[in-house]
């Protein structure tokens, strides 16, 4: 592999390795990853704007999304922005208000995909062919994750 594909695979090793191992688990954790990854890229305000929206395209409960924003977005955000500071230009992950209260010591964070994540394999239930992909890309959703 090249040195971005490699990049890549070690940001989304914490959510590759809290799958079982299945082709189907594995897809999900690369799905999620790829769009932490986008997500880290945007301005804070625009990030906001996407999980907002990200919420209505996922079959979630406002406890569930939380908790999966919580413990996998927000971190794999952080994670991001520790391993490429050079694309962040000084910008934070989290404003304080979402700053975790965590000792320095603290375990690390464990990454676990919600079952509805886990079992959707990418796909973006809901959304129109014609609609911007929900995963960011800037492609329709019928040439992108709609295949």
């Amino acid at each position: 592999m090249g040195a971005i594909a490699n990049a890549i695979a070690e940001f989304a090793q914490p959510l590759l390795d809290a799958t079982d191992g299945s082709m189907e688990d594995l897809n999900s954790a690369l799905a999620v990853s790829q769009v932490c990854w986008n997500l880290a890229l945007l301005p804070e305000d625009a990030r906001e704007e996407s999980l907002a929206k990200m919420r209505l395209t996922l079959d979630m409960d406002d406890d569930e999304f939380d908790d999966f924003r919580c413990s996998v977005v927000l971190p794999m955000i952080q994670r991001h922005e520790e391993m490429f500071p050079q694309m962040h230009g000084g910008r934070s992950a989290r404003p304080s208000s979402m700053e975790p209260s965590r000792a320095e010591n603290s375990r690390p964070v464990q990454y676990i995909l919600p079952p509805s994540m886990a079992a959707r394999s990418g796909k973006y239930p809901g959304t129109g062919r014609n609609a911007p992909c929900p995963c960011h890309s800037g492609r329709k959703y019928k040439v992108c994750c709609g295949r």
